[in-house]
């Protein structure tokens, strides 16, 4: 299962530098992850200062 993130993203790019299948890219209002390229590590989580990354 992927992770997807949620409206509370802030736009920070915490969890871009953290994912280590290079997932996460930013979109128009907040960064988005790929839910092919995702290995559901939890990686994002973990640095998200808002907890946007969430397992869907």
């Amino acid at each position: 299962m992927a992770y997807i993130i949620n409206d509370e993203c802030i736009s920070c790019g915490a969890c871009v530098a953290e994912c280590p299948v290079d997932a996460i890219s930013e979109a128009d209002s907040k960064y988005v992850i790929d839910a092919e390229k995702c290995i559901d590590c939890g990686a994002c989580a973990g640095t998200c200062p808002v907890e946007a990354p969430v397992a869907e």
